[in-house]
């Protein structure tokens, strides 16, 4: 195997929740055709996140969001990473998103067929070992369109 020099990371994640903030990303992105979450803090006991969306989400829309997490949760879907160069980023992943110190290489971390992300954190083997993701409640920004989802999961 190769050894390839990443950027440092000065976080310690706890897997399940990280891994589980993936996973929102994607389920935002296509339930409601938004870009990833512009504002994430994701720990242990709870975490936010905000998406910028065209409208405030339903009761009904909010219950989607939480059934179909548990849902990919439920599917055990594999968690993998490849090593990339930002000339290889594949479609849909927006360099500019990467911090301007970036490496040359990058660290895609892949959950099933479902997401594809750069990043350089702690992520669990498989969906299952998140455990259950619980929407504890969302903020509506009117102004900002901005969607914030508090959330934990729980092992």
């Amino acid at each position: 195997m190769e050894d390839y020099i990443l950027n440092e990371h000065n976080k310690e994640e706890f897997p399940p929740a990280h891994t589980a903030e993936h996973l929102l990303n994607q389920t935002m992105q296509r339930l409601f055709g938004c870009d990833r979450s512009h504002n994430a803090h994701v720990e242990r006991k709870k975490s936010k996140m905000s998406f910028i969306i065209d409208h405030k989400p339903s009761r009904q829309e909010e219950r989607e969001i939480e059934r179909r997490m548990n849902e990919l949760i439920d599917e055990d879907l594999p968690v993998s990473f490849e090593f990339v160069t930002r000339d290889e980023l594949p479609e849909g992943i927006d360099p500019t998103r990467l911090p301007d110190d970036a490496s040359d290489t990058i660290r895609l971390v892949r959950i099933g067929d479902y997401d594809v992300c750069p990043c350089i954190g702690r992520h669990v083997r498989s969906t299952r070992q998140i455990g259950r993701f619980e929407m504890l409640g969302t903020n509506w920004d009117e102004m900002e369109h901005s969607f914030r989802v508090r959330f934990k999961v729980i092992a």
